[in-house]
């Protein structure tokens, strides 16, 4: 299976997952945001996603992406699908509609505005739910972060821990199989580890405090989904070690900074450091490219 055929498959897997949990998570578990804000979040991410693509195809001369069937449609919508109901679970508002609305704007506006220049073309490099919370939380400081007890409120006895046993196993299965992202998760869990007992040993931080998040359902989600986004993170095991200890490295940073919402403003350096990293080694490969066909034209001029 290609490389796009594996990212394919992994935002069909990734989308019907979140959108189960979504339903499950207005039902039963105990989610605190509104339908309303659900709704408005998927309607807006839709049409931001359609006129995005209509503007940046116009300026480009090239076909919708979204043009040929049904299938190619669905396929189109798929990733603002995840990230308009990414942004409802994990953004909250309140009863307010228009923070979770300009969130899911910034997130899709940022794979269109903020691209860098690769040798198969460009792409984006911020991942765009995370993008889109972060500056929400910036801009609207009494905007926050869902409850982490929202995952399972209404669970008790076993419940609370066949939930999360669950979700370790299916997207761990799902990361494997189809993302190839076990080593940045693996990188992304030891290294948060060893920040909590870094934090231990020089900060008298509790140890059990600083690994106390790993045991909520929403370290989970940030864990297989959010930071294992397969546009945004790296395709070499080397490059997945270094995304992943780099965004616990952050976070340790962000919490000795006394930082809130540390996980979520952790990956956007690191995701900004890649795509910068992306940026220069481009410019390596061009500047390397136009010397090589300068000594082709000369070595021709001489042998002429």
């Amino acid at each position: 299976m290609s490389a796009a055929n594996m990212r394919l498959a992994a935002l069909k897997r990734f989308a019907t997952a979140i959108t189960v949990l979504t339903i499950l998570g207005h039902t039963v578990l105990g989610f605190e945001q509104s339908y309303a804000q659900v709704a408005a979040a998927i309607l807006v991410g839709y049409a931001t996603e359609f006129l995005f693509e209509w503007v940046d195809a116009s300026a480009r001369r090239r076909p919708l992406r979204w043009k040929g069937g049904k299938e190619e449609l669905l396929d189109f919508i798929l990733p603002a699908h995840i990230t308009a109901l990414a942004v409802a679970m994990l953004l909250y508002a309140n009863d307010r509609i228009w923070p979770v609305v300009f969130a899911v704007t910034v997130a899709i506006g940022s794979k269109y505005l903020l691209r860098v220049a690769t040798p198969g073309g460009s792409k984006h490099f911020l991942n765009p739910s995370n993008t889109g919370i972060c500056i929400a939380l910036l801009l609207f400081p009494w905007v926050g972060i869902a409850p982490p007890y929202q995952f399972t409120e209404n669970l008790s006895g076993a419940a609370d821990w066949i939930l999360p046993g669950v979700l370790v196993v299916v997207d761990s299965l799902l990361n494997a199989r189809y993302t190839r992202k076990i080593p940045l998760i693996s990188a992304w869990l030891i290294g948060f580890v060893v920040q909590a007992l870094v934090r231990n040993w020089y900060f008298d931080t509790p140890l059990l405090a600083g690994l106390a998040p790993m045991t909520g359902v929403a370290f989970l989600l940030f864990t297989f989904y959010m930071v294992t986004d397969p546009g945004t993170t790296p395709f070499s095991k080397r490059g997945q070690i270094a995304f992943g200890a780099g965004v616990a490295l952050c976070y340790g940073f962000l919490m000795i900074n006394h930082v809130v919402f540390g996980l979520f403003f952790a990956l956007l350096p690191v995701c900004v450091a890649r795509g910068t990293h992306l940026f220069y080694k481009n410019r390596r490969l061009q500047h390397t490219a136009r010397q090589r066909s300068g000594i082709e034209i000369g070595q021709g001029l001489l042998s002429d």
